[in-house]
């Protein structure tokens, strides 16, 4: 497959995530992204609205031992598994919420953030960008899709139902311009102003893949500068879940509810987390081709969610 048609591919993929409506999981993501070298952030939106600072995306490793040197001078926080918006007062008074878009120009959510965040900032004047994340606790089922779809709901009364009754919170986790020193200072600031942050949320029942490692001195921070893509005084530790190996015995063709062909890749059965997998999305041509499977190769699964069975990568 050639890396154009990989890079529409990740745009597509990258364009129904924001929407709240995933066709592959992160892990997938990810690894497709390393090795296509695909940074783009989020996807754009033609109606949208700019974010008073840019919304970046963060650098990702996945072992300690790619984590900076100095990693003693950095604070660690969960990495909450959510959608991702920022908030913007002028003189105290909520003005403006957005969704992350890409990264630049999001969707107006104004209205339904009145309802989940404080709509006044006590004895602060000027203009403040507030950016955190929005959760639902991991007990729903796809609880990262379902948060980035109620962000999407036109209906506001079904979008205060579900703040109201399945539990949806915003966890902040930086502000622009700077308000003090230190990240550490800058996370008791939001926490005074009335908000969740990554250093005081209870987490354990909110889906997370990992941690953030921040540097603590903003100053330095922002010394380091940024790439068009991340900050590069930020990293995420990922969780990488791994698999467990069977074979593609076949693959079939399914049709939806809407009437779109899929294909399905029928598996020998394979124990994970306790379930018995036979079968497993391959979504479409463009992905199997990007994998490079064929009927009789071992493949790496993994249920994403804890719930779809997925396949990760041909292993031989």
């Amino acid at each position: 497959m050639s890396e154009r048609s990989m890079k529409n591919f990740l745009d597509y993929a990258s364009k129904r995530y924001y929407e709240g409506t995933p066709v592959l999981s992160d892990a997938e993501f990810d690894r497709l992204a390393e090795t296509y070298s695909y940074h783009e952030v989020g996807y754009a939106i033609t109606d949208g609205v700019p974010h008073l600072h840019k919304m970046y995306s963060l650098q990702k490793v996945f072992s300690e031992e790619d984590l900076p040197s100095d990693i003693e001078t950095y604070i660690r926080t969960p990495k909450l598994d959510g959608a991702a918006i920022s908030l913007s007062y002028i003189n105290g008074q909520l003005a403006l919420g957005l969704t992350r878009g890409d990264g630049n120009i999001g969707k107006d959510i104004t209205e339904k953030m009145e309802h989940v965040v404080p709509k006044w900032l006590s004895g602060h004047d000027g203009i403040i960008q507030i950016v955190g994340e929005v959760v639902f606790p991991k007990a729903i089922m796809n609880a990262r899709n379902y948060a980035a779809g109620t962000l999407n709901l036109k209906d506001i009364e079904e979008f205060k139902d579900r703040v109201s009754s399945e539990g949806l919170k915003f966890v902040a986790y930086d502000v622009m311009p700077r308000v003090s020193m230190t990240y550490e200072t800058t996370l008791e600031f939001l926490e005074r102003k009335g908000f969740n942050t990554v250093s005081n949320f209870i987490h354990e029942d909110y889906p997370t893949d990992g941690w953030v490692y921040r540097k603590n001195n903003n100053t330095e921070y922002e010394r380091m500068g940024y790439t068009s893509h991340h900050p590069r005084g930020s990293v995420a530790l990922k969780e990488q879940k791994e698999g467990v190996v069977t074979t593609l015995t076949d693959v079939k063709w399914q049709v939806g509810k809407s009437g779109a062909v899929s294909p399905v890749g029928i598996l020998e059965p394979v124990n994970i987390d306790g379930a018995v997998v036979s079968r497993a999305t391959l979504h479409n041509i463009a992905y199997i081709e990007s994998l490079e499977l064929e009927i009789g190769c071992q493949v790496e699964v993994i249920r994403s969610g804890e719930i779809i069975p997925r396949i990760l990568r041909r292993v031989f």
